[in-house]
């Protein structure tokens, strides 16, 4: 059965954002070891990597870092140029901000997500976006891809001060929805923030595995259903 509201996560689910990442660092490696030949692409790019994996594995380190993405980044390339032996902060503060700047350019909606919302939306389905991040950064994107007009509320978490996985966020979105969870539908990437957490409460949580790589192993996490691109939910 149809759901009467839906809760949708923002990045990788209705726009493309880690799916931008690695090509986006790639480049600005790339244009900064040409620039200073002390840095070899290849050699910056995977430290770069090594130290953005161990910042985000932390989830204190995961939560303050998302609300100030500029400042999380270069917090990390400053750690990977130590390690390089290049202790020069504004260098790496320039590789940092380039990389925040092109990849927010890079931004864009998946193949058939405006039309999927577009479709939800003028069928009498009550939509909410719910998203994690940093405030300025996601209204940003809000804006740029006009989502307003699809979603009766915006709910980000640099805005609210709470967020993901938080029953708060939840019970927020159920209420400005006016509806019990039974009749709601949860959308997104992260199986911890848009499955496990919506189905402590009672609502229906769907897997957007846009990577199409399947559940990790050993998930102690069972989506309700699991699709690769939002557009598969429009009835056929």
């Amino acid at each position: 059965m149809a759901p009467r509201g839906m809760l949708f996560d923002l990045d990788d689910t209705i726009v493309a954002y880690d799916a931008v990442a690695e090509p986006t660092w790639r480049s600005v490696c790339d244009h900064y070891s040409r620039r200073f030949p002390i840095l070899d692409k290849d050699v910056t790019y995977d430290t770069i990597k090594e130290v953005r994996i161990w910042y985000w594995s932390d989830m204190e380190r995961h939560k303050s870092g998302r609300r100030n993405l500029d400042e999380a980044r270069r917090r990390i390339v400053r750690l990977a140029l130590a390690q390089l032996g290049v202790n020069d902060v504004g260098l790496a503060d320039g590789i940092a901000d380039m990389y925040s700047v092109r990849r927010e350019e890079e931004v864009h909606f998946f193949l058939g997500a405006e039309n999927a919302l577009e479709y939800f939306s003028s069928n009498g389905i009550s939509l909410v976006l719910v998203t994690n991040g940093d405030a300025g950064k996601q209204r940003d994107k809000v804006r740029r891809f006009q989502l307003e007009r699809f979603f009766k509320a915006v709910l980000i978490e640099g805005e609210l001060g709470y967020g993901k996985p938080d029953e708060a966020i939840y019970l927020r979105a159920l209420d400005e929805l006016s509806l019990s969870p039974g009749d709601v539908w949860s959308i997104g990437d992260n199986l911890e923030w848009d499955v496990r957490a919506p189905q402590k409460l009672g609502i229906y949580s769907i897997w957007n595995d846009y990577r199409k790589r399947g559940l990790p192993p050993g998930s102690t996490v069972v989506p309700n259903r699991i699709v690769h691109s939002i557009s598969e939910l429009i009835p056929k």
